[in-house]
């Protein structure tokens, strides 16, 4: 297993109370990593390599370039015929070859190479290497986005780079031509992608099988005692019956070390929270699960969450068509929308939203990994092949499924409510899903012993 090693390498290791923490605003996923290892970020806070302060004016530009195309595309996507072509040509590039028969995959793909060139023609990222390599302080470098750690390494940066992929398989892209050479080290989010980064020719030394990092506010300690604490709420609402909970007692007694055979006080109505990815190429998929919600949200039986982000045209969006649907005085009452000016304050005011949130409705994007806080999903149509994956993923775990129409969500979710159907996923996902992503990485860097549980290597 590639964590087998891990203890000795955190002994034999120097250690470091902080790590630069480097990523890039293009989605929310990468920078959503970032934001969970705050904690230990150097200064309190991560770096955007794309965007910092001091960024030379041209590679601003071709970063700028770069991500205008990926959330056109992105954009594109609903649209017949031409969102197809677009995003089917991107996706090509993309492309994550099949896993079987396991073979050697080190060859550098078409994306890589020009990648290679992309930072060697316009020298991305040396002007952050450079501020960043502090004579004598070899602090480590933990990037959430291949190009930063591809930087470090092509610019001789002195401390340890560690790498966190941030999907259930990933591209040939992520992992320098020269795999076996290289020192970068990665952190894996699950086993299938430990497994693919001995494929790409990365040695079982530099792979680290830690999880996604999810913030420390959602889970809590090594004893999970915030997740745990919200389970119990979450319970109550997603088995309003007890069909789930009476079925699994005697191991949900042990485990919580209460019973929750009975919910005698409800303390909020059922909540659903409908985020939408970083280009918004989903939003009408929202106004349709309100539209069928009508009724039991005016009834006070569900609360909606509209997720924005740091979209302020999204934001009004989903005002101006709740007008059109009659539930202007439900804004704020029933129906609520998440925008913030900052993608920080973003990632804050989320992660308390999923506190009381009891089902998260999402594209398999990294979020996927949540359901290790004990979220059931309800999985949104994919955009782009890795989301197939973590698709694939979070359906071997039980954590999350697939929508059905959402012209009938009044019907088919409440089912699945009833029937304690979203219960046990959020069981599944608590069990099967790493937790504590965020804490194994942390004991990595600063050497701090953490009694975790070993992870499963899921494929």
């Amino acid at each position: 297993m590639p964590t087998k090693d891990t203890s000795q390498y955190i002994k034999k290791t120097k250690h470091f109370k902080k790590a630069w923490v480097v990523s890039v605003n293009m989605g929310y996923g990468h920078e959503r990593a970032a934001y969970a290892l705050k904690n230990i970020a150097q200064g309190g806070d991560y770096i955007i390599a794309n965007s910092y302060k001091g960024i030379p004016k041209e590679e601003r530009k071709s970063w700028q370039e770069s991500r205008k195309l990926y959330e056109a595309v992105s954009r594109l996507k609903p649209i017949p015929i031409i969102g197809d072509i677009a995003f089917g040509i991107m996706d090509k590039i993309q492309e994550i070859p099949p896993f079987y028969p396991r073979r050697d995959l080190s060859e550098p793909s078409l994306q890589l190479k020009g990648t290679f060139r992309f930072i060697e023609k316009n020298k991305i990222g040396k002007n952050l290497i450079d501020k960043l390599s502090v004579p004598d302080e070899h602090i480590p470098l933990v990037s959430t986005f291949f190009i930063p750690s591809f930087a470090a390494e092509l610019y001789d940066y002195p401390g340890e780079i560690y790498c966190v992929i941030c999907d259930a398989d990933f591209s040939r892209a992520w992992v320098t031509p020269d795999a076996k050479q290289s020192r970068i080290k990665y952190f894996a989010p699950c086993g299938r992608v430990a497994e693919r980064l001995k494929l790409y020719g990365v040695r079982e030394e530099n792979i680290f099988l830690t999880g996604f990092p999810i913030p420390k506010e959602l889970v809590g300690g090594p004893r999970s005692e915030i997740v745990k604490k919200d389970m119990l709420d979450r319970f109550c609402n997603l088995d309003p019956n007890g069909v789930f909970r009476s079925r699994y007692s005697k191991i949900l007694r042990s485990h919580f070390g209460t019973s929750l055979t009975s919910c005698t006080k409800v303390k909020r109505p059922l909540s659903l929270t409908f985020a939408v990815g970083g280009a918004g190429a989903q939003r009408r998929l929202g106004i349709e699960i309100i539209k069928s919600l009508k009724q039991k949200i005016k009834r006070h039986q569900i609360h909606i969450t509209l997720v924005a982000g740091t979209r302020k045209g999204l934001a009004q969006f989903f005002i101006n068509e709740l007008h059109k649907l009659g539930l202007k005085r439900n804004h704020g009452r029933g129906i609520d929308i998440l925008v913030e000016k900052s993608r920080p304050e973003y990632f804050k005011k989320f992660t308390q939203l999923l506190r009381t949130t009891d089902i998260l409705w999402t594209k398999p994007s990294e979020l996927s990994f949540y359901t290790g806080a004990g979220l059931p999903i309800i999985m949104a149509p994919v955009i782009g092949s890795q989301e197939e994956f973590n698709r694939l993923w979070l359906q071997q775990i039980g954590g999350g499924i697939d929508q059905l129409d959402p012209q009938y969500t009044n019907e088919w979710l409440f089912d699945w409510v009833n029937s304690g159907a979203l219960a046990r996923m959020a069981w599944n996902g608590y069990i099967e899903a790493p937790t504590h992503g965020a804490h194994r990485i942390e004991q990595i860097i600063t050497g701090k012993e953490i009694e975790l549980e070993k992870l499963p290597l899921v494929v």
